[in-house]
């Protein structure tokens, strides 16, 4: 993979340091969660101007993923604390529903199905449900030796890359099996040290990989097979602290991270080609 270098052009503040835990984005509109919220933070992904606030009744504490479907035009969202997802419409309805999940639900993601793909993290699975709530799939991680799962995407291929938010952390590819069919592991020759707790992941339309490296305060790219990777060169003064969030807008060639250390930013990078 190769990558121009990108350009830091806006940063969304914290107020108070909340902590950023999951960013996406639909449209014109750019989603943001924090720990602790019960409220989604949304803003124009033209001027970055803060255009409302999505009010999620029942989601208490532990807000940590978000996924936006074009498909259904609603927002997911889940809850670790009660091990739950809430879904809420962008249709102008305020409706919202809820379902439990297995312990831990971190990461969320919308596959070509028009399904949400949870990652339970302290279940040690994956599970795919229909909009309304129906679990299509379940897909057990232990037994192949994948814990801590924090973010699952599918693949073109059907498969699952799976980061596990462990140190030394792993990203790998599973099947719907739970099997591993692959993982990243750093050569002697890389100049890619080990990863330390990666969160969230990020896949383009050719199925290559972005990753937050939380605890390296980095993000790297992979290309699909998990063969190679390298660090993503992004212009920040101190640095990114503790990426959580990430999102990319491949129509705007766009990078959103959120952090959940420091000042707990958004951060906006354009020009950015995987």
């Amino acid at each position: 993979m190769k990558s121009r270098a990108p350009t830091l052009t806006h940063v969304i503040p914290s107020q108070d340091r909340d902590q950023v835990t999951a960013v996406t984005s639909l449209g014109d509109d750019v989603f943001v969660v924090r720990a602790w919220s019960q409220q989604v933070e949304v803003y124009d992904a033209r001027t970055f101007a803060l255009q409302r606030h999505i009010t999620v009744p029942g989601l208490g504490v532990g807000a940590c993923g978000l996924a936006a479907c074009a498909h259904y035009k609603c927002l997911y969202v889940s809850a670790s604390v009660s091990a739950s997802i809430h879904r809420a419409e962008l249709s102008g309805s305020s409706a919202v529903k809820q379902w439990s999940v297995a312990r831990g639900p971190r990461g969320l993601s919308v596959n070509t199905a028009h399904n949400v793909v949870v990652a339970c993290c302290e279940a040690n699975k994956i599970q795919e449900y229909t909009t309304h709530g129906a679990l299509v799939r379940e897909i057990c991680l232990q037994q192949a030796g994948v814990t801590s799962p924090w973010h699952a995407i599918q693949l073109s291929t059907g498969h699952y890359v799976v980061s596990q938010r462990t140190s030394p952390g792993v990203v790998s590819v599973v099947g719907v099996d739970g099997q591993v069919a692959r993982s990243y592991l750093p050569s002697r020759a890389s100049d890619v040290r080990q990863m330390n707790n990666p969160t969230s992941l990020a896949v383009t339309k050719n199925d290559d990989i972005l990753v937050a490296d939380a605890c390296n305060n980095r993000i790297l790219s992979m290309n699909s097979s998990l063969s190679s990777a390298l660090q993503l060169t992004l212009p920040v003064d101190g640095g990114i602290q503790e990426p959580c969030g990430l999102c990319l807008d491949e129509s705007r060639g766009r990078l959103y991270v959120g952090e959940h250390g420091g000042s707990c930013r958004v951060l906006i990078f354009d020009g950015v080609r995987l």
